[in-house]
């Protein structure tokens, strides 16, 4: 039983960290529209993001969310 209980704790913490990661990637992603590429107007040399570009950027943001609160935690 008490293996069950310690198991149990186990996972709420994982699921806490990753939402909590999760909270933090959608704040930093909105407040600063990372993801997205710049927004220029006229010519510019690069193109915007592709939507395939746009979520691995967003991946790898919440990867280091992640692992910035699994260091805190």
């Amino acid at each position: 039983m008490k293996g069950r209980m310690e198991e149990k704790n186990k996972q709420e913490q994982a699921r806490s960290v990753d939402e909590i990661a999760l909270e933090l990637t959608k704040f930093i992603a909105t407040s600063t529209g990372y993801g997205k590429g710049p927004q220029s107007v006229g010519f510019s040399g690069k193109g915007a993001r592709t939507p395939e570009e746009q979520a691995e950027a967003i991946l790898e943001l919440f990867a280091r969310c992640r692992k910035a609160v699994r260091e805190e935690a």
